[in-house]
């Protein structure tokens, strides 16, 4: 079920918004710049622990835009893929300040991940290991030496989970690794997905540095992402009890060992960081009422067409079937009717908002779906083959594109055939 409250405002004004769809069209994201060095700025004073490292987790959001306001933040990159690198690495990035964390790369794709220059690995097998250090053996000349860590996978701790090595696999990872002429540095922890339920993390903590210190030359603990957003308002993560937490039990485990061999601790946050800070606008495009009931009575259900589709951002997964959905200066806000907001599509799943309740909306009115920083453009798609929306930064009292609106042609991207 989606729904949307009924007193949240968009953080776009009217009159702005207006300027914004007169200029570059309708459907358009809008991503907010200050409103994001403000979460940056948030998450990075809550965890205390000298030196920690945050790596944005560009899974959620590859705008090479947007990637450069945590460059500037000085915040590195979590990359899942090779195309996240590529990414990081047109954002300006410098390689040792991504990481990658992923899964089943090919030689190829090892390869090339190596001569990018990406020396921290958190590996998700003892195969990937293995393959790591073939490659690193064959371009040993050329590159620098990489840093590895073990991504867990220990039920109880990680969830259910096809990704990672459980410590019982930990000696022969090291075997391996050693007999490349690597070591195991690090171990990379993920908890689960959209995580709201702070103790989830910080229940885990003795445990994990535990099974960390099986690894003889471990001094990272990578601990990664996974912390959520509240997209139905309510209690969200708590970063400063989280960030507490984390830095008394490393400071503990750190009594003894001198500076230079303390623990280095790396936070991948990405749905928390960047999910509040952009709006999808949307035009009304046919407006009609489930009994068509006279005008004068109180109608059902209002059905709303705009001229966007759920193919352009997320699947409900993502936000647990929930979006904020305001009406921009709607010409009665009080009176407020049970809506579906329905995209411009045939599709019988294509709902961007069920039992929302917003006033009477006519052709031309806009709407706003909040919080769609995170999995939004990252994940639309030219499903019914609808081009996708152009991308809008708020800055300095101005806007300027960061992303074109793609047109009809792009349908024909790479396709081979007779005229």
């Amino acid at each position: 079920m989606m729904n949307s409250a009924l007193k949240i405002e968009p953080s776009i004004s009217p009159i702005l918004t207006k300027e914004l769809l007169a200029t570059y069209g309708s459907p358009l994201y809008v991503y907010d710049a200050d409103q994001l060095r403000t979460t940056i700025e948030q998450i990075t004073r809550s965890i205390p622990y000298p030196g920690t490292q945050f790596r944005f987790a560009s899974v959620t959001n590859g705008n090479v835009a947007l990637l450069q306001i945590f460059k500037d933040a000085n915040w590195g990159l979590h990359a899942n893929t090779p195309g996240d690198i590529y990414l990081g690495l047109t954002a300006g990035f410098a390689s040792d300040r991504i990481v990658y964390s992923g899964s089943n790369l090919d030689r190829a794709e090892m390869a090339q991940v190596l001569q990018w220059g990406i020396n921290t690995l958190n590996l998700d097998s003892v195969a990937q290991i293995q393959l790591c250090g073939e490659v690193y053996q064959e371009l040993a000349e050329t590159i620098r030496v990489p840093q590895l860590g073990l991504r867990l996978n220990l039920p109880e701790l990680t969830g259910e989970s096809r990704i990672g090595i459980h410590p019982d696999e930990f000696p022969t990872a090291i075997l391996i690794a050693k007999s490349a002429g690597l070591k195991i540095d690090g171990l990379h922890f993920y908890r689960g997905t959209g995580t709201n339920a702070t103790k989830a993390f910080t229940q885990v903590i003795d445990r994990l540095l535990s099974i960390a210190q099986l690894l003889p030359d471990w001094h990272y603990l990578d601990f990664g992402g996974g912390f959520g957003y509240p997209y139905k308002g309510g209690v969200g993560f708590d970063w400063a009890n989280f960030g507490a937490d984390l830095t008394a039990r490393l400071e503990r485990l750190n009594l003894g060992i001198d500076n230079l061999n303390s623990i280095e601790l790396i936070i991948e946050p990405g749905r928390a960081a960047i999910a509040s800070c952009a709006t999808l606008l949307a035009t009304v495009v046919s407006v009609k009422w489930q009994d068509d009931s006279p005008k004068e009575t109180l109608r059902e259900r209002q059905i709303v067409g705009v001229d966007t589709t759920v193919a352009n951002f997320s699947v409900p997964a993502v936000h647990g079937g929930y979006r904020e959905i305001v009406a921009v200066n709607p010409s009665d806000p009080d009176l407020l009717y049970t809506t579906d907001i329905c995209g411009n599509t045939t599709y019988s799943r294509d709902y961007l908002g069920r039992n929302c309740q917003l006033p009477q909306l006519a052709i031309g009115d806009i709407i706003a779906i909040l919080a769609v920083g995170a999995y939004g453009y990252a994940m639309s798609s030219h499903f019914l083959h609808r081009p996708r929306p152009a991308e809008v930064l708020l800055e300095h009292n101005s806007h300027r594109l960061i992303r074109d609106r793609e047109n009809y042609s792009v349908l024909l991207t790479n396709q081979i055939f007779d005229r």
